[in-house]
């Protein structure tokens, strides 16, 4: 490239007629914008592929409106009271958190957002930017999927492990823990009255139930954790090496994360919730003992009044 000579003409960039509209489009990462009213007035094609919203759903509506109902990692509803985003635009400080956003499809996505102001030239706010980005290991996910599919393993339904799959994981982890020492615990979802989706809203809605409950278990695992469907609306997961504070915080955050899920049907919005049982492995334990313990413990969740988790 001939470097510039002097006095030679430059091109300039006029930033009102650059075209940013397809710039924004382009990145990998979702994208808002919001004027001063919290109105949404741009959503990129990220932003659709990571929410399902497509942009003429969202551009004009509010944050307030709880289109997304992000929560936090407590369950607390942001979208309606100090979101990040709000919170910029009023003391004018960029923000960095880890939420969980609602996906159109009703599961839960857990995102990194990044917040930062706009204003006027005459340096009034007006408005905000939000930028996220899916934290949910989307591409070990997909390679799982693709060798489960391969080997027969997969539940077709919930795209997650079938009940053979996920037994012979059990297995697996017992004699890593033989030889190794390692940890591992055994989590045990039942979705509550289950019956009622299905007598009620037909077989159909049921399905999509279990699609959701399984879309929020697997966008908000940990990489080398593995959930399976056991059977009906059981779902199994088997976490590697944590200890009991780290099973209680991680099994509380699974189970309020599907209770926060919603699906539409119709115009009804239905909600979901699980019962849970949990148990770290012991060393008396074989596979019958802690499968039977857990199942023991989701049943206790179920007899003090569901959607809660019983540790033991």
């Amino acid at each position: 490239m001939s470097p510039i000579k002097k006095n030679e003409a430059i091109d300039t960039i006029d930033i009102e007629k650059a075209n940013f509209n397809d710039i924004l489009n382009d990145i990998y990462s979702g994208l808002y914008i919001v004027d001063s009213t919290r109105k949404i007035i741009f959503w990129n094609k990220a932003a659709e592929e990571i929410t399902g919203y497509k942009s003429n759903e969202v551009v004009g509506s509010h944050c307030y409106d709880n289109i997304l109902i992000h929560v936090d990692g407590d369950g607390n509803s942001l979208c309606t009271g100090m979101c990040p985003l709000l919170a910029t635009i009023q003391d004018e400080k960029k923000r960095d958190a880890d939420v969980f956003l609602h996906h159109k499809q009703g599961h839960r996505v857990p995102v990194n957002v990044r917040t930062s102001i706009l204003k006027n030239d005459a340096g009034k706010v007006i408005g905000g930017i939000e930028l996220f980005s899916d934290i949910s290991n989307k591409e070990i996910t997909t390679l799982k999927i693709k060798e489960l599919e391969k080997l027969a393993f997969l539940d077709t339904l919930t795209q997650l492990a079938n009940r053979a799959f996920t037994d012979m994981e059990i297995d697996a982890k017992f004699a890593e823990k033989n030889r190794y020492g390692t940890s591992f615990a055994i989590i045990f979802f039942d979705i509550d009255h289950f019956k009622n989706f299905n007598d009620t809203y037909g077989h159909e809605t049921g399905d999509r139930v279990l699609e959701t409950v399984a879309k929020t278990l697997q966008a908000n695992a940990r990489p080398f954790d593995l959930f399976g469907r056991w059977g009906g609306e059981e779902f199994l997961g088997i976490l590697h090496n944590v200890s009991g504070q780290e099973l209680k915080q991680l099994t509380e955050r699974l189970r309020m994360l599907i209770s926060k899920t919603r699906i539409k049907n119709k115009n009804e919005t239905l909600s979901v919730t699980v019962s849970v049982g949990a148990t770290l492995v012991k060393s008396q334990d074989d596979k019958d003992i802690i499968i039977g313990r857990a199942d023991k413990l989701m049943y206790k969740s179920k007899q003090n009044g569901r959607n809660q988790v019983t540790i033991g």
